[in-house]
């Protein structure tokens, strides 16, 4: 034996003792978690489209009652620097199509609108704890593409997770209130849209260059 195979002997340890239970990576949960790379910068001209999911075994959100708190709290978050535009709500997440000055105010923003709905959920839903399950993602609308791909996506999403939706406007949405459909909606701009109007040339001209958007083609994306 040489002399430092013998030390590591002496220590109870050698290179390689085969594998250790418990040893290596751990397996994620049923679906990856946000990373915690750095995002990329965001100015007051680029939109984002952003996702929060809720924690594992909550209510559904589509409810007529959780859906009305989730309006309520978008609309009272959209008058700080964080402006969601665009929503849907699904039965565990949201999708926002935001806009903000910097990087940090979406931050700050996000972590308000997070606390808002967490308080008012739990009011309703009786309990305490958790109510998002991870950090937000993120991912900046750079192009007139992005965006138009963005609000399709966003606005159709219900139907694209298996969600029977009469007269093909999922009423959890902000489509009820969106001009941009190819063929206008009987009173769908009769009230007032509860959320504000978009600032940036990106969500009010830019993403019509591709043309407006057909309600049955969005709800098949």
């Amino acid at each position: 034996m040489t002399t430092k195979n013998r030390k590591q002997a002496e220590f109870g340890f050698t290179n390689w003792g085969g594998r250790r239970r418990g040893s290596g990576r751990k397996r994620a949960g049923e679906r990856s978690r946000v990373t915690h790379a750095r995002r990329s910068k965001l100015s007051a001209h680029t939109p984002v489209h952003v996702t929060l999911r809720l924690a594992t075994g909550l209510p559904n959100l589509r409810t007529r009652a959780n859906h009305r708190v989730v309006l309520d709290a978008l609309a009272a978050g959209s008058r700080s620097g964080l402006r969601v535009v665009h929503y849907a709500a699904l039965s565990n997440h949201l999708h926002l199509v935001c806009e903000a000055r910097d990087q940090c105010t979406l931050a700050r923003g996000l972590q308000g609108l997070c606390v808002r709905l967490a308080r008012r959920l739990n009011r309703v839903w009786r309990r305490v704890g958790r109510v998002f399950g991870d950090r937000y993602h993120a991912h900046a609308l750079h192009t007139p593409r992005e965006v138009r791909n963005a609000i399709a996506y966003v606005l159709g999403n219900a139907a694209k997770h298996g969600v029977s939706i009469p007269g093909g406007v999922d009423p959890c949405s902000s489509g009820r209130w969106f001009d941009g459909w190819r063929v206008a909606l009987v009173g769908a701009l009769a009230r007032v849209a509860p959320l504000p109007a978009p600032r940036t040339w990106l969500l009010r001209v830019g993403w019509r260059r591709g043309g407006l958007i057909d309600l049955q083609a969005c709800a098949r994306r």
